[in-house]
């Protein structure tokens, strides 16, 4: 069953239902209501003839026998009343009669009364007079006209409330009728495809946010077929030159000289370093990236690679430069995998920096915010070429080159910023870059303190 069939049975059902318990419910209260009515009219009369027969069966021994001889006409005639009445026992045996009205008009249209003594009922009384009778008729005639009212208009009601439902039904799940066709299809393996956005209520909502899931999809399967031709692409080269050196050198018969080998020494420790660098990037993004997480002094471990790279900015006359606070906290890291980070990111600003250009390194703690911990921001800023904006959305993307014409010489596979972004992220932080082409490139690495 479809939802907006499910929704307007639904609908119908409690339309229905709050139909039929209104309808119920106010007849009742009328009833009542004219009952009581006619009931306070000959409250005074009903309550003496009630005393009186309670009396007689009192002092009869709680019997009423010979109850037919008691005289009780004069009584009814003081009060100016023509009435008839009758006496019930509990079985509903006749044991009074009095007036000529007849037994069918007396129980039809006379008022209906108990008589107790202590509580218990002992005989039913039933009080008959002209005027009673006129506003008894007068009371069924309104209970049957305001029957007839209340099936009618319960009628009307519900057909109305019935194409109203249906209206709703269909305009509540038109949205999702839109929907369904574009799952259909994503799941068909469509990605990217967008379903139509109606409205700003949550069905516009859904809608949103399966077309960015769609996009997302769509990347994400851009990104696998681009994985796999990038590292077929990557291995390739390594391994057909390992292959033309081979068969070189098996042409040649001739010895080989030890330093023959190492073109194919260099092609292997590369083709090594791809495999080890997939491998922890793969890893990272499954989330189980072994860390070993201990106090570290980031200004200490900054300057430990500075160290390193202080030889390859010299030869190119760059200035590298570390700002810290002397207060600086110890953050719980893993301090391999964390001078790897900086350690990408500091040769990557000494690589595509001019001669004379600058580095500068700052470490500072932001200030704790809503009772949550304080974050140690790390600014990575260099004076270089930059970055296209364009391209700054997929800079952290596997194999991701901002140059396509770039070596592997010079601009390496494009590994290093996608494990460097896993391996913060693994800590719990971000990293995040700005660029200005011709004006330089900034990085910005924040992890919790």
């Amino acid at each position: 069953m479809s939802v907006s069939r499910k929704l307007f049975v639904t609908l119908a059902l409690f339309i229905v239902g709050m139909s039929l318990i209104f309808a119920f419910v106010t007849q009742i209260i009328l009833r009542d209501a004219l009952v009581l009515m006619v009931e306070a009219t000959r409250k005074k009369e009903i309550e003496e003839l009630s005393n009186l027969f309670g009396r007689y069966y009192q002092k009869n021994n709680r019997s009423w026998e010979g109850v037919e001889k008691l005289r009780v006409r004069r009584e009814i005639r003081d009060n100016g009343r023509d009435a008839s009445f009758m006496l019930f026992s509990r079985e509903h045996k006749q044991l009074y009669v009095s007036g000529d009205a007849g037994y069918p008009a007396v129980t039809r249209f006379g008022i209906r009364s108990t008589v107790r003594i202590d509580g218990e009922t002992i005989a039913f009384l039933y009080y008959y007079d002209p005027e009673t009778a006129y506003i008894s008729k007068l009371r069924m005639g309104i209970l049957d006209s305001l029957t007839v009212l209340l099936i009618a208009g319960a009628i009307v009601f519900i057909l109305i409330s019935l194409v109203v439902a249906y209206w709703l039904s269909k305009r509540l799940t038109a949205p999702l009728r839109l929907l369904v066709p574009a799952i259909d299809r994503l799941g068909q393996g469509e990605f990217g495809i967008q379903a139509p956005v109606v409205s700003e209520d949550e069905y516009g909502k859904v809608a949103k946010a399966f077309n960015g899931m769609s996009i997302q999809l769509q990347r994400a399967e851009d990104v696998r077929r681009n994985l796999v031709a990038d590292v077929a692409h990557e291995l390739r080269t390594p391994l057909t030159i390992i292959r033309g050196k081979l068969d070189l050198l098996q042409q040649g018969g001739r010895s080989i000289e030890p330093e023959n080998l190492l073109p194919l020494q260099d092609e292997l420790i590369r083709l090594t370093r791809l495999v080890d660098d997939l491998h922890q990037l793969s890893l990272a993004e499954a989330k189980k990236l072994p860390l070993e997480r201990k106090p570290t002094q980031i200004p200490e471990l900054l300057r430990q690679i500075v160290d390193r790279i202080t030889p390859d900015a010299e030869r190119k006359g760059i200035e590298i430069t570390l700002t810290c606070e002397s207060n600086t906290p110890l953050v719980h890291v893993d301090p391999n995998r964390m001078t790897q980070v900086f350690l990408n990111l500091l040769i990557n600003a000494i690589r595509y920096t001019p001669s004379g250009g600058t580095v500068n390194i700052t470490v500072e703690q932001e200030p704790e915010r809503n009772g949550e911990n304080g974050i140690l921001s790390i600014t990575i800023a260099d004076n270089g070429i930059g970055i296209e904006p364009e391209h700054l959305p997929f800079l952290f993307n596997r194999f991701y080159r901002t140059d396509e014409a770039r070596t592997r010489n010079t601009g390496g596979t494009g590994l290093g910023l996608a494990i460097a972004k896993e391996f913060v992220l693994a800590h719990n932080g971000t990293i995040e870059v700005e660029s200005c082409p011709g004006r330089g490139t900034t990085f910005f690495v924040k992890l919790p303190v």
